[in-house]
């Protein structure tokens, strides 16, 4: 018998009524089984979204160190060190087997007898360098490569980060022991709840709850030091998401208007290490101050306040009187945490601060005629500068 059309539109009719007696429960069926499918897929990317990620830790292994610690004193540069005469006679009078050097300068700056009067300069240069801006994550990756670099020598157990216009304010042997004989990383750290400069697409890897705000100017231990180097979850968000607002234009208005209002004026150097450091737990590690003195513009209006920068000292203002002011300090206020800071190194009180910034020539020059660094000899001193 031949298969005709109408045939097969008779089966399909037959077919359909039978489906249409049983579509309630069958939809009902299919529907049930859609929405937990549905309900199990969000799940599970929710979950994988917002599962806790693996912190930054000390992955490499502990070895016990047996020998003279060294202090690793990290030095970022924009081109040369300009205070070198002062840093000379400040290592000349320390032991060489207590410290080591090393400068993230710009690609390609060498120290040598041409560019630096410190012999302690000499071949210094990290071989790998970034072009560093201000105010942008390149700040962040500096640190990290003279943190890794100084890591490569196991005897080095402190890492201390100093800028281009830093003195230390005592002689090598009175920092030596003062860092050493502390346990712990000090680290400027306080709770950041006024200008706004947490983003919120930091989340989940970065809570609120785990920001912080300090000063650039660090100490670290060797551990802590290694999860700084380590850090392969939060530096990419702060890459990202972290990043300054273009400056005023001459009216004090932003450059791109009301696009540019709504966006986080964010300084990462001021606020990274805290905040890893934070994320990790590690808190009860640090002495939660740093060992760098800065005396920052407070006349600034509210308009100029935006652009707040450290005083520079210079010959008149670096006298021995206004130097050993510094030198007395023993706390410090956090006022965003209602926190005195009483300083202390191993449970002893201790002045706050060893180096200070930002010094000129001339004031880096009175400090040490003043004797403050080391034994001065002024002849030595003019044949340096010259």
């Amino acid at each position: 018998m031949p298969f005709h059309s109408s045939h097969l539109s008779f089966l399909f009719q037959k077919a359909m009524g039978k489906r249409r007696s049983a579509s309630p429960s069958l939809r009902h069926s299919l529907w049930l089984v859609i929405s937990i499918s549905s309900f199990l897929f969000i799940f599970a990317i929710l979950r994988l979204q917002y599962q806790p990620r693996h912190l930054p830790s000390a992955r490499r292994p502990i070895v016990p160190f047996v020998g003279t610690p060294k202090i690793a004193f990290l030095f970022l540069a924009r081109n040369n060190l300009p205070l070198d005469f002062l840093w000379q006679s400040f290592f000349q009078s320390a032991d060489e087997d207590k410290f080591s050097v090393y400068i993230h300068s710009r690609p390609g700056f060498v120290f040598d007898e041409s560019s630096t009067k410190c012999a302690f300069f000499y071949g210094r240069q990290l071989s790998k360098s970034v072009e560093v801006l201000w105010g942008e994550s390149s700040m962040i990756q500096a640190e990290q490569l003279l943190l890794e670099a100084a890591l490569q020598d196991h005897a080095n157990q402190r890492f201390v980060l100093i800028s281009d216009s830093c003195v230390p304010m005592y002689n090598f042997s009175y920092i030596y022991n003062y860092v050493m004989s502390s346990s712990k990383s000090f680290v400027d750290s306080f709770l950041d709840t006024k200008e706004g400069r947490y983003n919120p697409k930091m989340l989940p890897t970065i809570p609120k709850g785990k920001w912080r705000k300090g000063s650039q100017w660090i100490t670290l231990v060797r551990r802590h030091a290694e999860i700084v180097v380590d850090d392969d979850l939060v530096f990419p968000i702060f890459k990202r998401y972290c990043k300054r607002r273009p400056p005023l234009d001459l009216d004090g208005k932003l450059n791109h208007q009301k696009v540019v209002q709504k966006e986080h004026n964010c300084i990462p150097d001021e606020h990274y290490m805290q905040t890893l450091l934070a994320m990790c737990d590690l808190e009860d590690e640090l002495e939660r101050r740093t060992l760098t003195y800065t005396e920052w513009n407070q006349s600034a209006t509210k308009m100029e306040g935006q652009a707040w920068h450290p005083i520079t000292f210079k010959y008149a203002n670096a006298s021995p009187q206004r130097i050993n002011k510094i030198k007395g300090i023993n706390h410090i206020y956090y006022e965003t945490e209602y926190r005195t800071e009483w300083c202390q190194s191993n449970g002893t009180s201790v002045p706050c601060f060893l180096f200070a910034r930002k010094f000129s020539r001339g004031a880096a020059m009175r400090l040490l005629s003043a004797g403050m660094v080391s034994p001065f000899d002024a002849a030595a001193l003019l044949d340096q500068i010259k």
